[in-house]
């Protein structure tokens, strides 16, 4: 997933000769699905054995992937392919991302859930480590069919990996309708108001700290004159901000996780500003552990303390909520794409931060529950 988000971003980005608005359609096209779909998915999620959910979404996965892969070798690819392939991708992601946050709890049990999510977190920046420098030079150098050939064979490599899964039934939702079991889900979040903020918390962050991912390929082409190698350092330097805060946050146990919540936010801001006013690719290389630092107690710890506090009963519904953040993405993705079109990339993301770091501070200010949570 993080080598195609880089490679699919790249490559929208040369075959449209570098139009941002476009780059920000596709960016956001991945997204839309999570607004419809995701409901959906954490009622399944809820309802069946989460590993076969997983092995399905995988499989098609690979197979998406190997067909851009084929259109790019056949030069018949058009960036309209990867819109398109960029909503099958968030379709299918809406089933499995519910199933692979919902079964976790369920494998280690109440008391071990925050270091799970948070350890889990860390395996995934792992991969933003070392995904990102891998795919941007594999498509440097073999180009991008042969990056996406890569991500096909490791979307099914997956599916073996898998299958060490012990079988694990969900807790099920009776034989309601699938509308009565999302109506008694958003009603559990209704009358669950650490949940509820939690999820809105999440809203605001994403919604403003994720258009600088998708808009990368405008600072790396445009402002900082480099490559697809040299943005895969930017997202593997970030990864390693990630990575360490995510083992940070599992070691701290129940030390002031609220606090931190909304810290990894400030951080984010502040870190998103600095990038805006200085516009040099080496103090970039630097500035992205930070941006990785502040993602991980944005987002790792915002996953695991939903995933805490949710019922067990609930887990796929609350969580297909919390994806439902990344379907509204585009509304932060598409008018910064067009920002950066036509003021730049530098004023579109100074606007991000300056929104952030206010949210930040509102939640900061009002929300005592949230900032005093352990």
């Amino acid at each position: 997933m993080q080598m195609q988000m880089l490679s699919r971003a790249y490559l929208v980005y040369e075959l449209t000769d570098g139009n941002a608005a476009i780059l920000g359609v596709v960016s956001a096209a991945n997204a839309l699905p999570l607004l419809v779909l995701a409901l959906f998915g954490g009622v399944i999620a809820d309802r069946l054995e989460g590993k076969r959910i997983i092995q399905i979404s995988q499989v098609a996965l690979g197979l998406l992937a190997l067909f851009i892969g084929l259109s790019i070798t056949t030069n018949t690819a058009t960036w309209y392919h990867l819109l398109g392939g960029a909503i099958a991708h968030g379709a299918l992601v809406s089933f499995m991302m519910p199933a692979r946050q919902a079964i976790i709890p369920r494998l280690v049990g109440q008391q071990g859930i925050s270091n799970a999510m948070s350890l889990n977190a860390a395996g995934m920046s792992a991969a933003t480590v070392m995904a990102p420098a891998i795919g941007g030079n594999v498509y440097a150098f073999f180009g991008p069919d042969g990056a996406y050939y890569m991500i096909s064979g490791l979307f099914l490599l997956s599916v073996i990996l898998t299958t060490f899964l012990p079988h694990i039934d969900a807790k099920g939702t009776g034989r309601a309708s699938m509308m009565s079991d999302i109506k008694a889900g958003l009603s559990y979040i209704g009358r669950s108001p650490l949940v509820a903020v939690l999820l809105i918390t999440a809203m605001g962050t994403t919604l403003l700290a994720m258009p600088f991912r998708f808009l990368m390929p405008v600072f790396v082409v445009d402002i900082y004159n480099r490559g697809p190698d040299d943005m895969g350092l930017l997202l593997a330097m970030m990864g390693i901000g990630t990575l360490i805060g995510s083992l940070f946050i599992a070691a701290i146990g129940q030390w002031h996780r609220g606090f931190l919540l909304l810290a990894g936010g400030a951080i984010t801001g502040l870190t998103l500003l600095s990038l805006a006013l200085f516009p040099f690719y080496y103090l970039a290389v630097g500035l992205m552990v930070f941006l990785g630092l502040g993602d991980a107690g944005r987002r790792a710890l915002n996953q695991a303390l939903v995933m805490e506090v949710a019922e067990d009963a609930y887990r796929g519904r609350v969580w297909s909520v919390f994806m439902m953040n990344f379907g509204l993405v585009p509304l932060g993705v598409l008018p910064a794409g067009l920002a950066s079109e036509y003021l730049g990339g530098e004023v579109a993301i100074t606007i991000l931060a300056g929104l952030l770091l206010f949210i930040v501070a509102l939640l900061l200010i009002t929300q005592k529950r949230l900032r005093e949570l352990n």
